[in-house]
């Protein structure tokens, strides 16, 4: 399933220093923000699986930073859940009200959190809303969020797909094929955040495949960067030899050897009008 990624937005020092001792022991990646400013940015530029967040914050008030989160497209779909407190029914309340996931009241129970936190998560892929593996919103937030995109001017739809995931799959197995594709959609992420507008948007459709809408005038700057930074970093996934040689070599002593490059994008860029 991979591992699942963290942000913790939280300016006490010793609560934030006791959850990230705790859930990294539980085998989560855990990113950490004292403050709201710094949290919105790790969210769009990491993509968590979900966000822990205090509502007193030196900067802004958690509200506000749940409330950006949920209207900037790219990280919209990623679960919520408050620290705080707090505990007026009031202030759960207005929580719940502008998007989160869930809320509760300081001081908690450390193991009640993690449940709930991984209820959180469940749910999201259990629903299909995310698929478990990238934590990218699937097949029906795509088609949600290509009719709120469609009748808007200005945008493109890029195709995305990961040539040899197949072979690198079959010859290096599951586990890391999921640590690829994980890699994929941090180099999507990331890319989308820096190049891309709030209104972007980035699902996968099927395994090794991926799609971004995007409202950028920089179209080709966004597609290359993509690629470049993919080859890059996915060297890492393979080991010294295939490196050097540049490529997995697929039915080997058959008729139909094949020698496969190492995994990289292939990108389609489509106008509105042609999308799904």
């Amino acid at each position: 399933m991979g591992t699942k990624r963290l942000l913790l937005i939280e300016d006490d020092a010793d609560v934030a220093e006791m959850l990230l001792a705790y859930f990294s022991s539980q085998s989560y990646e855990i990113l950490h923000a004292d403050t709201g400013q710094e949290g919105i940015a790790l969210a769009r530029s990491r993509f968590p699986n979900l966000v822990l967040l205090d509502v007193m914050l030196p900067d802004m008030v958690g509200f506000e930073v749940c409330r950006s989160l949920r209207t900037t497209n790219l990280t919209k779909f990623i679960p919520i859940i408050f620290l705080t407190q707090r505990d007026a029914r009031a202030d759960k309340v207005a929580g719940l009200e502008i998007g989160a996931d869930d809320y509760i009241t300081k001081p908690f129970d450390i193991e009640e959190l993690r449940l709930r936190v991984q209820g959180s998560i469940r749910r999201a892929t259990r629903d299909h809303l995310h698929e478990p593996r990238t934590g990218l919103p699937t097949g029906p937030l795509i088609a949600e969020e290509y009719e709120q995109q469609r009748d808007k001017d200005g945008w493109h739809y890029l195709d995305i797909t990961i040539i040899g995931f197949e072979t690198f799959r079959d010859q290096y197995g599951f586990l890391a094929a999921d640590a690829a594709l994980s890699l994929a959609a941090q180099v999507l992420t990331q890319t989308v955040a820096s190049l891309g507008t709030s209104d972007d948007f980035v699902g996968t459709t099927t395994e090794g495949n991926f799609i971004i809408f995007t409202h950028t005038s920089a179209i080709d700057e966004m597609s290359q960067t993509l690629h470049e930074t993919f080859r890059t970093r996915v060297e890492s996934l393979y080991n010294f030899a295939d490196v050097q040689q540049g490529y997995l070599i697929a039915n080997e002593d058959t008729e139909e050897r094949l020698e496969v490059p190492l995994m990289h994008f292939e990108t389609a860029v489509y106008e509105p009008d042609n999308i799904l």
